[in-house]
């Protein structure tokens, strides 16, 4: 194993402890960690392999970090997401002050009851159903507002929310339309429907069922922990509201604030507009109907500002994170040994093995270097073992920034997750991976019992 890679997968490891372990917070150890690998990295890296093969420069490799933290690679590639985030917490903030989203969670509840059970089960299918459309983002926008303050009103814990949308997003994050296997199929250059998705189709199918499943077990958690405590609608709980939350309701204005949610989901999905554009028009179309006077605008930027600079700065944060993970080379010689360490008397197990390693690889490679950097590797290695390519693409798609994009420090969409949840990311690890990664396995294991991946 190469310098490179070592250091690649000390800074994945260290960082994945530090966090999870709350030894220190994201923002913190997504720059520290990576900046110091990436200095100890630039005594390993060729400064100029066209020109200079084989050759060194320390003092030159060191003057690129700045480049590689802020280019294309790094916060440059999050920092379209980090405008979006800062206005669609801005327009959920204001539609919530408004008391836009307690009408209807109260008819949620009226749905649902307030067994926390049918809750986590209705938060599954929902998260399943708006996820039709691939993108994390959209889904986790649509869902996680309105149902943190039907979690609160019942006493259900946010990582539960958090947790049960990342397993129903990544699941049918499969879809042939999805980014992994679209990836996955332009990698190998294979129909993505017909080679790629639809003989993994009765896998998925069974891995959306145990997502359902695994919602009622965190149901029934939930409302074994609850026990007796008294289960109260937002309406029960409406006369706890303090003066200043009193003052800022708009009921009166409720047709016409989920118009504009209405809006602006039709928006993100078929204007063709980036998100953070969509939610710059919103935001100020949310801000100018509920509270126009200047005062009041300021106001609630004022109360929304925390949690847009905390959201922000993780995202920024991760950002450099991945910008020193590419710039060094740290990911490309991660993906280089990853390829060759599998023994070629293991060759009929290859797609097996990368169905295991799909879900975790999610922590350590972000999706561009994975299906175009190690996928093909490890296809062409399996093809030269009689093995067909395609069946490592079928099991690389039941992991790889599918369960696993939800949980990944690398996609901008966890953060957002996590943001709009409100909870912390080492929390949501710990309770997601394991689920996410027993996700894979079933499903792995269900293709290759319908003879979806061959071996």
């Amino acid at each position: 194993m190469s310098a490179l890679a070592i250091l690649g997968f000390l800074t994945v490891i260290i960082m994945l402890v530090v966090i999870m372990t709350k030894k220190s917070s994201p923002t913190v150890a997504l720059i520290a960690i990576p900046i110091i690998t990436g200095i100890i990295a630039c005594a390993f890296m060729v400064t100029d392999p066209e020109k200079a093969p084989g050759v060194i420069n320390f003092a030159a490799n060191f003057k690129k970090l700045g480049s590689m933290i802020t280019g294309s690679s790094g916060i440059g590639s999050v920092a379209a997401t980090g405008v979006m985030f800062i206005f669609s917490i801005l327009f959920f903030g204001i539609l919530t002050d408004a008391g836009t989203f307690r009408p209807i969670i109260n008819g949620l509840l009226k749905f649902m009851g307030t067994d926390p059970v049918k809750i986590a089960v209705g938060t599954a299918i929902l998260a399943m159903a708006v996820h039709l459309d691939g993108s994390g983002a959209v889904t986790f926008l649509i869902c996680i507002p309105p149902l943190v303050p039907l979690y609160d009103a019942v006493g259900m814990k946010r990582t539960t929310l958090a947790t049960i949308v990342a397993m129903g997003a990544g699941t049918m994050n499969i879809l042939p339309w999805g980014g992994p296997t679209i990836r996955a199929a332009t990698a190998l250059n294979v129909n993505v429907v017909k080679d790629l998705f639809m003989p993994v189709l009765p896998a998925v199918i069974v891995g959306l069922v145990c997502v359902v499943i695994f919602a009622v077990v965190l149901g029934r958690k939930e409302k074994a922990r609850i026990g007796t405590v008294a289960l109260a609608s937002i309406e029960a709980t409406a006369a706890a509201l303090t003066e200043e939350q009193t003052r800022l309701l708009r009921p009166k204005l409720f047709p016409v604030n989920i118009a504009l949610v209405i809006l602006a989901i039709v928006s993100l999905l078929f204007s063709g507009f980036a998100p953070a554009v969509v939610f710059m028009v919103f935001y100020v179309l949310a801000t100018v109907i509920n509270y126009p006077n200047v005062k009041e605008t300021k106001e609630r930027v004022d109360a929304h500002a925390k949690e847009c600079l905390m959201m922000c700065s993780v995202l920024f944060a991760a950002g450099c994170f991945t910008g020193v993970m590419k710039g060094t080379g740290m990911i490309t010689q991660m993906a280089n040994w990853l390829a060759g360490m599998i023994p070629a008397s293991m060759g009929r197990f290859f797609p097996v093995i990368t169905g295991i390693i799909a879900m975790p690889a999610s922590l350590l490679f972000d999706p561009d270097s994975f299906y175009y950097g190690v996928l093909p590797v490890l296809a062409q290695t399996a093809e030269g073992l009689g093995v067909a390519g395609v069946n490592v693409g079928r099991a690389a798609i039941l992991g790889q920034m599918t369960t696993g994009f939800p949980v990944s420090p690398l996609t901008a969409s966890t953060f957002l997750l996590v943001g709009l949840a409100g909870v912390d990311l080492g929390e949501h690890q710990k309770k997601t991976i394991p689920l996410a990664f027993l996700l894979t396995i079933i499903m792995l294991i269900a293709a290759v019992v319908t003879g979806g991946i061959a071996i």
